[in-house]
């Protein structure tokens, strides 16, 4: 728009008015075109995959409110649009942006300086079940590349570190080649899906999850409109096998349930549906009372991810999660509205509808075990806080091919299964596991100590957890005899990826001021009896700002106060944590000797 000369005399005032103002309105006009893959023409309606997500943004931008930055850099350019610049920054050993750091993370890497100067890359493996030759193969791709080793995390899948920025493209380019993936495991995207690590296998599951967790990885992968969400979430299934998968901790949680007959719904084997996990913040998944047909799974996740891209905040990232929406409406505003994008009403069941589900076995992630194939054995090995070299990647992927199935099987407990090792192989799967410096027995605290990267390797971390959780478990062992299952689980930051809250003894770090100074060193706060699936509750505070030097003799102290004062051998620490408050555990704690 072009001010013409008017025939009216104007102050110079007046004409400034009138330059601005139609300034102001091409301004205007323009600005309403924006949207990234949806520019165009003003007031165009956004299409293709980003629409739903752009026009959350719109309606966000409407109410009057700012995006948070994560939400502009996506409309600025989709992630999955700017490989090439990828490409480009590794050529050039260039580090990213924030925009960029943030945008990568779409394909798996996350650059976690300034604690380190290079890459985190996170894999994508359904079920957490992969191939001998893929896992070899990845120790072969990843030792000339980045750190000669890989950890295995708390959603039963593998991240590698020390990834030179020069190395990234091949290293992510290097695990499709071996049939895996890292597309998506970050950012605001649905994370690995999680499983029974025993599916297929286990004796007393009522469901093999690996078809249900492989179609809705697929499902993920194929579909560009489930990116770009208003922050991470999480899917986990549960065949009620052994070896606890903790899908109540996610945001979308399937239970395999057995409806019994007599209650208008047909018998059988379902999915129970809980929604709304996220431990960090205090939750777990709430049950909805709705049954699902394994079958319609992944159209139950798709409906729910839309309702969340629709509705979540793009504000603020501390609420941006599955949980603030249905806090904001109510469960069951939320479900009607995901009945809305299902086309049918859900189907819901009394709680005396359902027979009561298997027990989990606390110990199954480690040692032997026997299949539900007859002479057929998986075996659980314990790997050091999830950490495993290349050459005993190699080890493990050559004992699964010569002596078991050929499949590794992580767990959300950061170790490994070998499984499909018959009875007169175990001897010797035994004997070559411990050959390459690992064991398939270790003791109670060790088996169940659980830390995230923390401060040496996450640029959100207060402290080192690893180096504290080695230091509790050599601290501990030859200090307090504890013969019954025990988890203590560190965290490094409120993120809780080593969900603290749910353990029996969890820490999440904190930096703890030194005197009248300004200096910080590690610490932790301390928290007992937590519990998941049956006994799912929140952990209580027993102890503040305890620095991480003296984190082993707190620990040590809860324990012998549990021995002292127990009602019985057979009563766990999670029953005597939950008949104390917080105040009377301190006080036992405080009370017992330090060896």
């Amino acid at each position: 728009m072009k001010l013409e000369t008017l025939s009216v005399d104007f102050t110079d005032e007046q004409k400034r008015y009138l330059e601005g103002f139609t300034t102001g309105l091409q301004i205007s006009r323009v600005g309403r075109g924006l949207g990234g893959a949806a520019a165009g023409k003003a007031n165009a309606e956004p299409i293709g995959p980003e629409a739903s997500h752009i026009k959350a943004q719109d309606r966000t931008l409407a109410a009057g409110k700012k995006l948070v930055d994560q939400e502009k850099w996506k409309r600025e350019q989709h992630p999955f649009d700017a490989y090439p610049r990828l490409k480009e920054q590794a050529l050039a050993d260039e580090r990213p942006s924030p925009a960029d750091n943030f945008r990568w993370r779409y394909y798996g890497l996350f650059y976690v300086g300034p604690t380190q100067d290079s890459y985190m890359s996170r894999l994508r493996i359904p079920n957490g079940i992969m191939k001998h030759w893929q896992f070899s193969g990845l120790a072969d791709l990843i030792e000339p590349l980045c750190g000669p080793f890989s950890n295995v995390t708390t959603r039963a899948n593998l991240q590698v570190r020390e990834i030179p920025p020069k190395h990234a493209v091949m290293l992510i380019e290097g695990i499709q080649d071996l049939g895996l993936c890292s597309r998506g495991s970050g950012a605001d995207n649905i994370r690995n899906v999680t499983g029974t690590p025993t599916a297929g296998i286990d004796p007393q599951e009522l469901l093999d999850t690996r078809k249900y967790a492989r179609e809705w990885h697929y499902h993920i992968l194929n579909d560009r409109s489930l990116t770009g969400l208003p922050r991470k979430f999480n899917v986990a299934f549960d065949g009620a096998g052994k070896i606890a998968v903790l899908e109540d901790t996610n945001d979308i949680a399937f239970a395999a349930v057995e409806v019994k007959e007599g209650f208008d719904v047909e018998p059988g084997v379902w999915f129970k549906l809980g929604i709304g996990g996220i431990t960090g913040h205090k939750d777990f998944a709430t049950d909805t009372g709705i049954v699902v047909k394994p079958a319609d799974a992944t159209k139950v996740s798709d409906a729910i991810v839309r309702v969340f891209i629709d509705l979540g905040d793009r504000t603020n990232r501390l609420k941006a999660r599955l949980k603030y929406v249905i806090d904001g409406m109510g469960m069951e505003k939320f479900l009607d509205l995901v009945e809305q994008k299902l086309g049918h009403a859900f189907t819901r069941v009394p709680p005396e509808a359902l027979a009561p589900r298997p027990a989990f076995d606390r110990t199954a992630h480690v040692g032997v075990h026997r299949q539900k194939q007859d002479g057929l054995n998986w075996i659980g090995v314990a790997l050091p806080l999830g950490k495993v070299t290349c050459d005993q990647m190699r080890g493990l992927a050559k004992i699964a091919q010569d002596l078991g199935d050929g499949d590794i099987r992580l767990t959300v407990w950061q170790n490994l299964l070998i499984s499909g090792v018959a009875d007169d192989k175990v001897a010797l799967a035994t004997a070559a596991i411990e050959a390459i410096g690992l064991a398939i027995k270790t003791s109670e605290i060790r088996a169940g100590l659980i830390a995230c990267t923390g401060r040496a390797g996450c640029k959100f971390g207060n402290a080192d957890t690893k180096r504290t959780a080695a230091g509790i478990a050599d601290w501990c062992d030859p200090r307090v005899p504890v013969e019954t299952p025990i988890n203590i689980h560190l965290t490094g930051c409120h993120h809780s990826c080593a969900q603290h809250y749910i353990s029996d003894i969890g820490m999440v770090g904190a930096r703890i001021a030194v005197g009248d100074t300004d200096d910080t060193v590690d610490g932790f706060h301390i928290f007992t009896g937590g519990g998941f699936g049956p006994q799912a509750e929140m952990g209580q505070e027993v102890f503040h700002d305890v620095t991480a030097e003296d984190a082993p003799v707190h620990v040590e102290r809860l324990l012998k106060a549990y021995i002292s004062h127990r009602t019985s051998p057979d009563e766990t620490f999670l029953t005597f944590a939950r008949r104390h408050d917080g105040e009377t555990l301190r006080k036992l704690a405080d009370a017992e000797a330090s060896s």
